[in-house]
Parts: C-alpha cells; structure tokens; sequence
C-alpha cells in the first residue's frame, strides 16, 4: 500500500449513506487524525457553510473534525472567481446561504444588473425573477460560473433536481454553458489541494462515485481510492477504460 501524505475524501457514499452511519468511515477518519495527516472533504455540495458540515459529522456520525477539514464546491467557486481578476469583485449569486457568504468572505460585493460574475449553485428557493437576472446579466456580459453539474440529489423521496438542473436553465436561456467548478472537474481540486500544502503525486481522492469523485482525481492526475459504499458497483467500474488507483469493498482495508 503506497503512502499519502494527504488525502481528499467525499462525504456521502464514503463517510455516510444519506443518514446511515458507515462505522469503517468514522476509523477511518480517526486514523488519520491519530496520525496527523492532512485530509479536506471534498464535497460538490454548495449549500451549507463548513460549519453546519461539521455540526452534522458530530451530531449525526460522531466525527468529530474542524472547518479547515470542509472543502465545498461553494469554496471552490468563490477561490476560484476570486483568482481569476483582481479587479472583478462583483457578482449575482442564485444559491443558498453556503454559496453566498462563501463569495461574500472573499471581498466580493453583490450586484444584480450588471455584475462581473453569474455563479449559480443549487437553490431550493428559486424563482423565475432569480432566472430573469442572471439570464440579462450574461446577456450584458457577466462571466457564467456553475458550481457543479450533479443534475440530480437522492433523499429520502428518490431523485430530486440538483444544482446542475437548475444551471441547465440558465444555459438554455442565455444559450451558453457554464464553467463548472466541482467534481468532476479540476478547478475543485487544484483548489483543495493549494488548501493542502500539497504535491499531486502526495496525495489520493477517496470516493464512492466512479462518474464524480474518481473521475475528479482521473481528470486532475493524482492516485484515487474507489470504496464500494455508495454509488458505484464493481460491474460499473469494470466497464471503465480507466480504473482507480484502488478499489476497496471497505476503508477498513486501507491502512494510512
């Protein structure tokens, strides 16, 4: 087994399923905690703030981690609009309160008719005026940010609409297509790992979903840990021209 010095680890399907505690998950975490190695969740949910992610590991999981071990595609988006132009800092958000106090935290003000930037994340409020803005202001020339293209989200009903159906709107409207920030892309990842202090070839992305997460790490070329607990089967993988590094029935098999 290779050794890494760091690791980015996505949350539900590898830590948890959905409300179910994975109990190899939590040793998992611990390890790398009892052996002070770096590690950031890195997670396409743009929602919630680092805090409430934490709250709800503790809470609901019993790990127990701190805000600098959360990576959201919300903190992602905002480094990433952050780096582009000193001198854009402003933008029109369609999201939730993860999303906007990310964009804010970094120095930018919010702006509805003719903003630098249109980032659009996952709203569970939306309306059509909100589509209305964000639509006009591209059309005058706003930069498109989508914070990632998960079209859908499993909860307890089934399959409900996720951040990337509500981007696909805008797309049609404005008939141009966003720059996508979280898995699979890199933007999320060469972000985390400058958040790690680390090389690629130090680190591993551990995920459940072959299409997202392995995907994410393929795209960005470092090693990645596929674990059988969420998303992806063993037959589904085995059709890919492209395998993980490592594939795991269960973290209690990786020993960091």
């Amino acid at each position: 087994m290779k050794k890494y010095a760091g690791y980015m680890i996505d949350l539900d399907g590898t830590i948890y399923r959905g409300k179910e505690k994975i109990p190899a998950a939590k040793r998992f975490i611990e390890n790398l905690q009892a052996k002070n190695i770096p590690f950031l969740f890195v997670t396409n949910n743009s929602t919630q703030a680092p805090e409430k992610v934490v709250a709800n590991l503790a809470k609901n999981f019993d790990i127990h981690v701190t805000v600098d071990n959360v990576f959201t595609s919300a903190l992602a988006t905002a480094d990433y609009i952050a780096d582009l132009d000193s001198e854009k800092r402003t933008a029109y958000v369609i999201g939730e309160l993860g999303l906007k106090q990310a964009i804010l935290d970094r120095g930018f003000k919010f702006e509805e008719t003719t903003p630098d930037y249109v980032v659009v994340g996952l709203d569970y409020d939306v309306t059509y005026h909100k589509f209305e803005l964000a639509t006009l202001a591209i059309k005058r020339g706003a930069t498109f940010i989508g914070t990632n293209a998960d079209t859908n989200l499993p909860n307890e009903r089934g399959l409900v609409p996720g951040a990337g159906s509500v981007i696909a709107l805008v797309e049609c409207a404005t008939q141009q297509k966003a720059q996508y920030v979280g898995k699979p892309e890199t933007i999320i990842m060469e972000k985390a790992l400058k958040r790690l202090g680390l090389a690629k070839d130090q680190v591993a992305m551990v995920g459940d979903n072959y299409m997202t997460d392995i995907q994410a790490g393929i795209n960005f070329g470092i090693d990645t840990i596929l674990v059988y607990t969420g998303v992806s089967t063993k037959e589904q993988v085995a059709d890919k021209a492209i395998k993980p590094t490592v594939e795991l029935d269960s973290l209690d098999q990786w020993e960091v």
